[in-house]
């Protein structure tokens, strides 16, 4: 045996101990001593991380959603725990996934200030570097196969992909939006397919979300217990155009792919609900393939909510750094080693996910690359593990937004104007605090300024998302007055 092997063969045994201990250091004698040792509870764990994309916070039954139904993703918050408090790196989607996949703040890399990059292929050279560690890449190093099913938008090619970023394997689209039926990013008979096998062009005909639910459902087909393996299933649903699998026939009335018309709740649903369908489907395949038991599977979205989502009881949507546009829903099954129906109020972000997988699979992060993130395994192993206060920062060039969430304070500046909330009392970010609490506002100000000082610069060729909200900054006197795009 190497010495990387015996190393990590250490620390899996000492994964393992620490989640079934009852004297452990994740709480004393408050951890809990179940789930019992269970088949494959002593190896690397399989990884299945599955990102909707502009899925709002209340649009899944178990966080409130009463117009559609979700019951998969239900069933899956029930076998695992759900995170009330969980947020995205950025109130849009490029971003979000720059900070995902590095485990660190987005503004560190010139790609991650895009917001978000545009086109199938980004803009020129900004894309995500190869050489940069990345998620996929660090599993490799631990024995991982990894794969990319869906939307990657982290630059295009021939100079950024997937398959340059540590994935063995890639199937899905370069940009950021596609047709769910035609899968081009725009409309014409000579616009092209954004539809890749790997690095290389393919035609498929079928809804998109349908096609990606296959494809992972054949990839795990593929899989055994003898190698483990990191699967991303990124869907572009419930992502605009406003089509559901039975909406071909609009699909070709369609002028333009983007959303500034169409659409209605009821599409909106039926789009979720073939998500939901898919993602059960997917589940279903490790269950047949005795896979489940010692398989992580995470699903969570890339911002808030968009025109039909429910955000409810947060204000703001996509774009916006109110609680809606920047909340995201979190659920995280893993049969061997997480207790069934929990939830949990820890403050968590898209970025903890590169620590914690790394340490759940025995990996580690580079040192010249160290995350931003923070690990939120022993809140996943430990059901009395005590609540952990965060510090966590954003920034947004349309209406020159940034916040910082600290604790239950929250401090918002939008358009010139500044906020203080409790956002765990006043979740609707009603009540202005900031001349009841000045100290807290001047300290919170404070640590945006030096955590700013850190990342690059907002110069003036970086891309926004929605231009159009620059034209009702009127409307942001307070945090009423949210564009409704």
């Amino acid at each position: 045996m190497t010495a990387p092997d015996a190393r990590r063969r250490r620390l899996l045994g000492g994964l393992s101990a620490l989640s079934l201990s009852s004297s452990g250091v994740l709480g004393g004698a408050s951890a809990f001593a179940q789930p019992t040792v269970r088949k494959g509870a002593g190896r690397q764990p399989n990884i299945v991380f599955i990102l909707a994309d502009d899925l709002g916070w209340g649009d899944l039954g178990v966080y409130g959603q009463t117009d559609f139904q979700t019951p998969q993703l239900d069933r899956l918050a029930k076998q695992g725990i759900r995170f009330t408090q969980a947020y995205a790196n950025s109130a849009v989607c490029s971003a979000t996934r720059f900070g995902l996949i590095t485990g660190r703040y987005q503004y560190r890399l010139r790609g991650g200030l895009e917001e978000p990059l545009a086109g199938a292929g980004g803009i020129g050279a900004i894309g995500l570097p190869p050489e940069h560690p990345t998620l996929p890449s660090l599993l490799k190093k631990v024995s991982y196969r990894t794969a990319l099913l869906g939307k990657w938008h982290l630059g295009g090619l021939p100079t950024f992909g997937p398959l340059k970023s540590g994935y063995d394997q890639f199937f899905g689209n370069y940009g950021g939006a596609i047709d769910y039926f035609t899968h081009k990013p725009g409309v014409g008979e000579n616009v092209p397919e954004d539809l890749y096998e790997g690095e290389v062009p393919v035609h498929k005909i079928g809804y998109y979300t349908e096609l990606l639910g296959d494809r992972a459902v054949d990839y795990i087909g593929q899989q055994s217990a003898a190698q483990p393996f990191f699967l991303s299933l990124h869907f572009t649903a419930p992502h605009w155009p406003w089509e559901g699998p039975q909406d071909e026939a609009v699909a070709k009335e369609i002028n333009s792919i983007f959303h500034y018309d169409g659409g209605s709740l009821q599409t909106y649903g039926r789009m979720v609900g073939a998500m939901d369908s898919a993602i059960g489907r997917v589940l279903k395949a490790l269950k047949d393939k005795g896979l489940d038991d010692n398989t992580i599977v995470v699903f969570t979205s890339d911002n808030g909510g968009e025109r039909f989502s429910r955000t409810w009881p947060f204000s703001g949507q996509k774009t916006e750094l109110l609680e809606g546009g920047v909340r995201v829903p979190l659920i995280v099954r893993w049969p061997a080693h997480i207790r069934a129906g929990r939830v949990s109020q820890q403050v968590t972000i898209s970025m903890d996910w590169l620590p914690t997988l790394l340490a759940a699979a025995g990996g580690q992060a580079d040192p010249a690359y160290a995350p931003d993130g923070e690990s939120v395994l022993p809140t996943l192993l430990d059901a009395g593990a005590p609540l952990r206060e965060r510090t966590l920062y954003w920034r947004y060039k349309a209406l020159e937004q940034r916040a910082v969430r600290s604790g239950d304070w929250k401090y918002l500046r939008i358009n010139g104007n500044e906020f203080l909330f409790d956002v765990v009392k006043d979740t609707r970010e009603r009540a202005n605090l900031a001349q009841k609490h000045p100290d807290v506002l001047a300290r919170l100000k404070q640590q945006w300024d030096a955590w700013n000082a850190g990342m690059l610069p907002i110069t003036d060729d970086v891309r926004t998302y929605g231009v159009e909200a620059d034209k009702q900054a009127d409307r942001y006197g307070s945090p009423t007055g949210n564009a409704r795009r």
